[in-house]
């Protein structure tokens, strides 16, 4: 049997909260396997951006990345967030090495192509390079990825972290017996979003498509389900969204919602 590979995410708005990102760190330090992390910007782009007097526009929850915006996240995502959430990690022992996907070739992208909308510098994903990652992990390394990657051209492009964590999900399953968790601030996915404890322990195709019509489901965790069941079509064992405070009880499949086909 193929070793267990974790690959967990984390929102931004857990990185907007100092207490509740260094319990989520010191809570990710402790699971005992290999291990990924990959992690959203949060709002501190959006403060700094104000700070520079670049405007930030958002589409339907989707920041459009223009030049000026596209050096800011690269400054905070690569450089402010990833490296914080680096340093906690090695304090409490846990050996990570922060990364964008331009590092080592990891996670390559294509600009997305002007539609109906403009987006900018952003990358929707062509390849990740599971033998680099792989390399890594062999070396006793803990990748933290920030939502960056590169095109072939050397543009560094804005990534929807949520994407590049079920693409790398996909490609390490080539090798591993890979379990996807999506960290944020909420139980899991909600029944009632006005009641925090309404989560829904289990969910499959015909279950989402139920709740997506009635409008229980909306608006950003769509895009999140939508990309959890993509990582399951392709080989990913488990998929789970869960509290960032339940990490590790999420590795035993004992909190959040558990997506299953």
């Amino acid at each position: 049997m193929a070793q267990a590979l974790y690959i967990i995410k984390i929102g931004g708005n857990v990185i907007d909260n100092p207490a509740a990102c260094s319990r989520f760190l010191s809570d990710f330090a402790k699971l005992d396997a290999r291990k990924i992390l990959v992690h959203g910007g949060g709002k501190i782009a959006t403060q700094i951006a104000a700070d520079l007097h670049i405007e930030t526009q958002m589409v339907e929850g989707r920041r459009i990345t223009d030049k000026p915006m596209l050096d800011v996240v690269t400054m905070v995502y690569g450089g402010l967030v990833n490296k914080n959430l680096v340093a906690q990690l090695q304090a409490s022992n846990c050996n990570a090495i922060g990364l964008t996907g331009a590092d080592g070739g990891i996670i390559r992208s294509v600009k997305r192509p002007v539609k109906n909308i403009d987006y900018g510098f952003v990358g929707d994903i062509e390849a990740v390079n599971n033998t680099q990652i792989d390399a890594l992990l062999n070396s006793g390394l803990v990748p933290v990825i920030a939502p960056l990657t590169y095109s072939s051209e050397g543009l560094l492009l804005n990534t929807n972290a949520d994407t590049m964590a079920s693409a790398t999900a996909v490609a390490m399953s080539a090798g591993y017996e890979v379990n996807l968790v999506y960290c944020f601030e909420k139980k899991g996915v909600l029944s009632d979003p006005d009641d925090d404890d309404a989560v829904i322990s289990t969910l499959n195709p015909q279950t989402y498509a139920k709740y997506k019509s009635s409008g229980v489901i909306n608006k950003g965790m769509i895009p999140k389900l939508d990309n959890a069941f993509d990582a399951l079509h392709h080989g990913v064992r488990n998929v789970i969204i869960c509290h960032a405070h339940d990490v590790l009880a999420s590795a035993n499949g004992n909190a959040g919602t558990l997506i299953t086909l």
